[in-house]
This record gives structure tokens, C-alpha cells and sequence, in this order.
């Protein structure tokens, strides 16, 4: 049986197959340290697997949800986007959770995008949105952002770019891979470009308590609302990866489109765990300063690692990663990449993968401990 046309030009994703054959050289016995992947390895806050455990025990609560979450659950996501972004939503409405956010980006696409219609999406950034519009049958634009720009849309080139068959585009701030910061000028500017050329704006915003000393959300900018939707999930801010649960935030008029996929692919979350993670959105401002005061001295280490492969960085960084440059006389970051992992068992991620203004740069996760890290740095100043 022949695949869906919808598959051309998709490929498994990189991690999924890099996992494999780490899996592999583990099996022969090499203990390769993962400094890839943006997993958390730190657990949620206690009292938030608590609420699981109990409400896991009630035998009411093992029923089909809601398709649009329980009440509890966006009514807590209403009140933190109030206390963190300023920002107003009413829970009935403009809030829908998700089984993660990556579950949004492909209801989006498949929501708004016709075939044949053009999306923009950021060279670098996150793979899955050129794979989802790409499903979806849309024509994938990419737009470059560099570091003399600041990682940020180079918006004199978009308005020289042929803009009229553009429906939609991808933005992402904190920005994975390059960990740069938004700031409120550039997010105005995104709100008046996409007005002025009738574009949907997704934002996805899943690393704004990550390092970073000022959360803000994209809906927090005047007439955002009209033209944008915003993405936010759990799985960083609050450790709680594994757990699938994420939020779609916006108007009401786009949330019930939206609904109207989603409500044809899935049901609703088990009720215990938007309890739960309700039960997260509570947490203050100390929880996130603990998982940050971690973060922080693993990012030290980080920093020596890049410093003995001769890397350059930036260390106004936020997100749970570090995205470095690497040494001229590597090809790409594959290169670099493939040599510390064979050479030293250790797996850096090569910028590549985030697309070709990503080849000549390594991202390294900061989920993973001290020691680690610290022993990553002996393999390398061993082997390399």
C-alpha cells in the first residue's frame, strides 16, 4: 500500500531516529550522555502529583472529558495568563486545552490551510511546524533569522517577499533553538505586520519562565487578539513533559474553528490530569526560581563544555538550551555533532536540524545533571 501524497517531503523526525541509534551504541555498552533533548528531567512540584494520585483514586473521574477541558483547568489558565502576561481571557470562550502544544500546531494547520496556500515559517526553528503546514498541503516559505538581526523577522525583507498567497505565519519567542528573548517592540511590529497583510499569527510560547526575567505573551500586544493565537503548554515551565498537556489561547470565534477539528481527532484529557495541572498554574514565583536556580548552574557547565569544542555563544540566552556557533573548520553542526557522539559518547543537537540558517551551530540541552554535564566535558577534553 502506497503512503498519503500528504507524506511527501516529511520525514521521520530527526530525533525520533538520532534516539534510535543512541539506543543502539547504549546496548554495546558506550553510556552515551544525552545533552540533546529539551526533556526536563526534574520532576513536577509535589503537591501537583499529589493531586493526580487523589484524584487518579476517585472513580468518578475516569469518564470522557469535555472536548474543551474542564472548567477547573481553564479557569486556572484564565487567571495565570491575568497574573503573569496581563493579559484578560475569559476561560468559557478563548481558552481550549490541548494534549500538548504539537497537538495545536497540526489543529491549527489543518484548521486554517488550504492547499496550495503559503505559510511562513522561521529558518531556524522548532521542524514540526514546516512538517505540519506541510501535511496540511500548504507551500512552506521560510524566513531567515540571523544573528545580526537578533534572531528576530527581518520584516523590510518579508514586505519585499510575494505575500499574497500567505495565510499563516509561525513565530516563536522565547525562540527555540537561539534562546532569544522577545522584547514588546518587535511584538507590536509582528501584530502590525500581520494586520496589514491579513495573516493568522501562531505563536508558541512554551519557554517564557525559563530564564528568562520577563514573561510576556504575544496577546498581552494591542489588536494581537484579532490576528493572532497564542500556544503555551506545561511540559517546560512546569516539568511536566511527559504529562501532554498544553493551551491554545486566542478569540473566541478562532477557538471554535479550531474546535471543530480537534473534536473530530480526540476527547478530552483524563480529568485528573487538568486537576493537576491546574494545581500547577497555582505555583508562585518561588517554584519557578528553584527550577531556574538548577538551570543556572548547569548552564555554567554548558558554557565550559562550548568553550573546550571552541564554540561561541551568546550568554543573554533564555530557554533550556544553549546555542553556540561553532569552530570554522567544521562543515556543519552534523559534523561537530557526529564527532562528539562517536568520539565521546556524548549527543550535542546540530543547528541543522532547525533549518539551513541553523547548519553552523550546535544546541545543547540543559536538561541534564551537573555531574553529567561535568563528565561530558572530561570525555571531550579526552577524546577530542
Amino acid at each position: 500500500m502506497r503512503t498519503a501524497n500528504r507524506l511527501q517531503g516529511v520525514e521521520e523526525y530527526y530525533f525520533s531516529q538520532k534516539l534510535r541509534e543512541i539506543d543502539q551504541m547504549n546496548k554495546a555498552g558506550k553510556q552515551v550522555i544525552n545533552l540533546g533533548i529539551g526533556s526536563p528531567d526534574m520532576p513536577p512540584h509535589p503537591e501537583v502529583i499529589k493531586v493526580l494520585q487523589t484524584e487518579s483514586a476517585n472513580p468518578a473521574n475516569h469518564a470522557y472529558q469535555g472536548y474543551k477541558g474542564s472548567m477547573v483547568l481553564r479557569n486556572a489558565v484564565a487567571k495565570w495568563y491575568k497574573k503573569w502576561y496581563q493579559v484578560t481571557l475569559d476561560p468559557d470562550t478563548e481558552i481550549l486545552p490541548l494534549v500538548g502544544s504539537k497537538e495545536g500546531i497540526m489543529h491549527i494547520c489543518m484548521t486554517y490551510l488550504n492547499e496550495g496556500d503559503g505559510v511562513l515559517i522561521p529558518n531556524p526553528g522548532y521542524p514540526t511546524y514546516q512538517a505540519a503546514a506541510r501535511i496540511a498541503g500548504a507551500n512552506c516559505i521560510a524566513y531567515p533569522l540571523t544573528k545580526s538581526g537578533h534572531w528576530f523577522p527581518d520584516f523590510e525583507a518579508l514586505e519585499r517577499t510575494d505575500l499574497t498567497q500567505v495565510r499563516l505565519m509561525f513565530v516563536n519567542y522565547p525562540h527555540m533553538p537561539t534562546g532569544q528573548l522577545p522584547t514588546r517592540e518587535m511584538l507590536t511590529a509582528l501584530v502590525a505586520f500581520a494586520k496589514k497583510h491579513e495573516i493568522l499569527l501562531v505563536h508558541d510560547n512554551p519557554y517564557s519562565f525559563i530564564l528568562n526575567e520577563e514573561p510576556i505573551s504575544l496577546l498581552s500586544i494591542e489588536g494581537a487578539k484579532d490576528i493572532a493565537l497564542e500556544l503555551n503548554s506545561w511540559s517546560k515551565s512546569h516539568n511536566m513533559a511527559g504529562w501532554r498537556i498544553g493551551v491554545l489561547c486566542g478569540a473566541k470565534k478562532r477557538i471554535d474553528n479550531v474546535l471543530r477539528f480537534k473534536s473530530n481527532m480526540d476527547s478530552g484529557m483524563f480529568l485528573p490530569v487538568q486537576l493537576a495541572a491546574a494545581r500547577a498554574l497555582d505555583l508562585g514565583a518561588d517554584w519557578h526560581e528553584s527550577v531556574n536556580t538548577v538551570y543556572r548552574r548547569r548552564r555554567e557547565h554548558v558554557y565550559t563544555l562550548l568553550e573546550t569544542l571552541k564554540c561561541d555563544f551568546d550568554k543573554t540566552q533564555g530557554g533550556m538550551f544553549v546555542w553556540a556557533g561553532i569552530p570554522d573548520h567544521y562543515d556543519n553542526g552534523y559534523t561537530l555533532s557526529d564527532k562528539v557522539l562517536h568520539q565521546a559518547n556524548v549527543f550535542i543537537t546540530p543547528g541543522g536540524i532547525f533549518g539551513s540558517a541553523g547548519e553552523k551551530y550546535v544546541r545543547v540541552s540543559l536538561c541534564a545533571t551537573e555531574e553529567n554535564i561535568t563528565e561530558s566535558i572530561h570525555r571531550i577534553n579526552k577524546h577530542i
